[in-house]
């Protein structure tokens, strides 16, 4: 059982990657670049000084071991009003249970929020990448869309990372689509649930619906956002819901069979 006010390495991973998910905010400072996925770098001194921003959320401080430090930056958000929990044995209990951790140092902005551009009217990766990236690489990134023959120039006038388009390390390679680019990069190929997705993601993607039977149904949802939307970012929004469902299967519920027997009461016998 945890102790007080903190929260189980395992708990913590059924979180991950949902929408009701903490803020997971990590205050180590020794240079690992290896981190609880969904996590954000905050010094105690930040927290300090912007605990108003994780007003309306619960959090999560994540330390070397769980000690003193993780606990007083858990107190200091709790005083200002915000839910705050321990990561019960640090980074150290995470690695010990074999939980999947991601490589920061493949994140293109380290000092904030990433920014990353690619072409508008996005259909399948281009919704599929910044769903992972929210949700497992960095829950505060900002994407633009623009124009396709825009792309390098707008990345080299902003400073985003450009994705899913040709020449840019995070695009298609081979067979691959940059879904596959982004797990790889971030030390997530690995984690079943994210694998299995993959498959879906690259069938819809690289038009070859025989990789996964969800595949043809994921480009026909896609098709149709795609063609609800005028706006990227609404569109982005509502594709979130496509993804975090899309995980919540991979992870839980792929035995589950839905037919009019399964689910139909079985007929009492006897008297």
């Amino acid at each position: 059982m945890p102790a007080l006010n903190a929260i189980s390495p395992d708990k913590l991973a059924r979180l991950i990657g949902t929408p009701g998910a903490p803020a997971i905010i990590d205050i180590r400072t020794d240079g690992d670049d290896r981190a609880v996925p969904g996590s954000i770098r905050r010094t105690p001194a930040q927290i300090r000084n912007q605990a108003e921003r994780f007003t309306g959320l619960t959090a999560v401080l994540v330390s070397a071991d769980g000690g003193a430090d993780a606990q007083a930056a858990a107190a200091w958000l709790r005083q200002a009003g915000i839910p705050a929990e321990v990561l019960e044995g640090g980074i150290a209990a995470w690695h010990a249970a074999a939980l999947p951790a991601i490589d920061l140092s493949a994140l293109p902005n380290r000092n904030g929020p990433s920014l990353w551009v690619t072409r508008a009217r996005p259909k399948v990766d281009r919704i599929a990448c910044p769903w992972l990236i929210r949700r497992f690489i960095d829950p505060e990134a900002v994407f633009l869309f623009v124009p396709t023959p825009d792309v390098a120039a707008v990345a080299k006038e902003t400073g985003a990372e450009p994705f899913d388009v040709e020449g840019v390390r995070w695009s298609h390679d081979g067979e691959a689509c940059s879904f596959d680019a982004f797990l790889d990069g971030f030390g997530l190929s690995g984690f079943e649930p994210l694998t299995r997705l993959a498959a879906i993601v690259r069938g819809a993607d690289t038009a070859r619906p025989d990789l996964a039977p969800e595949a043809a149904g994921l480009l026909a949802v896609s098709l149709g956002l795609s063609r609800m939307f005028t706006e990227d970012d609404a569109q982005l929004q509502a594709g979130l819901l496509v993804y975090d469902a899309l995980y919540r299967w991979s992870r839980d519920a792929t035995g589950e069979r839905h037919d009019w027997t399964s689910h139909t009461p079985r007929t009492r016998t006897g008297a």
